[in-house]
């Protein structure tokens, strides 16, 4: 992930002001939120891992397995894939839980797994979904889906990684296979999905918000 401005601003500092101890203070501090938040994601992408089967499990069980056993198992051994990846990021993580070098590492690797794991996620539109479900049941099988990585990672960026590829994915098996819904279901994903992100991105701002309350009753007063 990127650096904060904040920490891109402390890494260009002159020499002189380096050696400024409220310089260096600040900069000490942005080190240590970046590390809080990094550990804080470390610990939410073990909750993500428990739930990832159950969303599965029950995407299956609405389904009902009509369209046969094959596809659906296909589908649930990608989204098995996806799960033991991040478990496997986990523990190369937990052991250092707070280096940063360590954290930045795994926060690097779940970004690149929750790309895969949103094409995992979407592919179960074509390969779990059976064609005669309600109009409106794909976008509440990328809403719930969503929603529950939103919640847990609390992270807008990780949220985006998976839902785009869901998204794309939903949408097309929306167009391309016969359904109940068709170009219904279709705009209510779009819709859905676009409220999803506005919502990630109202609490991101209230979340940032919130945490510059504290730094700014910390300043000393005139």
């Amino acid at each position: 992930m990127a650096p904060m401005p904040a920490a891109r601003e402390a890494l260009t500092l002159s020499p002189s002001e380096t050696q400024n101890p409220v310089v260096k203070l600040a900069a000490l501090h942005v080190e240590a939120r970046e590390t809080a938040r990094l550990a804080n994601l470390l610990e939410r992408s073990a909750y993500l891992v428990l739930a990832l089967p159950v969303l599965t499990l029950a995407a299956l069980a609405v389904g009902g397995l009509s369209d046969g056993l094959v596809r659906p198992l296909v589908w649930t051994a990608f989204m098995a894939i996806a799960t033991a990846a991040i478990v496997i990021a986990y523990r190369h993580a937990i052991g250092r839980p707070f280096e940063r070098d360590a954290l930045k590492s795994f926060s690097q690797d779940l970004s690149a797994i929750l790309l895969f794991v949103g094409f995992a996620w979407g592919a179960g539109a074509f390969l779990a979904m059976p064609t005669h479900m309600p109009a409106g049941a794909m976008a509440l099988f990328v809403a719930v889906a969503a929603a529950s990585v939103g919640l847990l990672l609390r992270e807008q960026e990780m949220l985006f990684r998976f839902l785009a590829p869901a998204t794309v994915l939903t949408s097309l098996a929306c167009v391309l296979r016969p359904s109940t819904g068709g170009a219904l279901d279709l705009a209510l994903v779009l819709i859905v999905s676009a409220a999803i992100v506005g919502l990630s991105m109202l609490a991101e701002r209230i979340r940032d918000r919130a945490s510059e309350m504290p730094e700014l009753a910390a300043l000393p007063t005139a």
